[in-house]
């Protein structure tokens, strides 16, 4: 078999590397709704060439984090309430989903991580640490989707949660998490039997993101 002339693995290894740095940058809000990405700054920001930056963009663009009107501007998506309307019910149910398909798996190891997550959640939200915070919570729902062993979810949710935790981010002044934290108390006591539990913990987010538009 002839040796290739290039190596495929390195370039989508760059690719991958500028999709998850340009998507948390616009996660975090270094990037904010409405940025103009000019790719002559992005290739220097993150020292690649054009081509895995190009290929990023249209990914992240897929994704719903970056829009683009051809021959005008490529762009950091805007916060748009209808498409946060429209996610926030998918990703309660593939949370739900994933709570059912766990049950049955779930260990006495699983519950005490998610109790763990839990604490650290409501610490971070008396520090007003919101990158503390949101990474217990992604840690707390984390442990469903792994013990359901499904790998479409985790698939979905995977292209699914920066928007929402964006939506976190920037609005989180506006919200107010600590009724997440008594829900998590509610789950975890229902462990074996939660995915109702689950859903409207997503869903009641999803309502508090949608009241801070107005």
């Amino acid at each position: 078999m002839p040796v290739p002339a290039n190596d495929p693995f390195e370039r989508d290894l760059l690719r991958d590397r500028a999709y998850a740095a340009i998507r948390d940058a616009i996660v975090d809000g270094t990037l904010a709704p409405g940025e103009r990405l000019r790719d002559q700054e992005l290739c220097a920001w993150l020292g690649l060439s054009r081509t895995p930056v190009r290929e990023a963009l249209a990914r992240l663009e897929s994704d719903g984090l970056v829009e683009t009107a051809p021959q005008r501007y490529t762009r950091v998506a805007l916060l748009d309430r209808r498409e946060a309307g429209d996610a926030f019910p998918v990703v309660a149910a593939l949370h739900a989903l994933a709570a059912e398909l766990a049950a049955p798996r779930l260990t006495n190891a699983d519950l005490k991580g998610m109790r763990e997550a839990n604490a650290r959640f409501a610490e971070a939200l008396k520090r007003g640490d919101v990158d503390a915070a949101l990474q217990a919570d992604d840690d707390f729902h984390a442990v469903f989707v792994q013990a359901s062993a499904n790998v479409e979810i985790a698939r979905a949710l995977d292209r699914l949660m920066p928007r929402i935790r964006r939506l976190e981010r920037l609005r989180f002044g506006s919200l107010s998490g600590r009724a997440s934290v008594r829900q998590h108390e509610q789950i975890i006591a229902a462990a074996h039997n939660a995915k109702d539990l689950v859903k409207e913990n997503w869903l009641s987010l999803g309502a508090l993101i949608d009241r801070s538009f107005e």
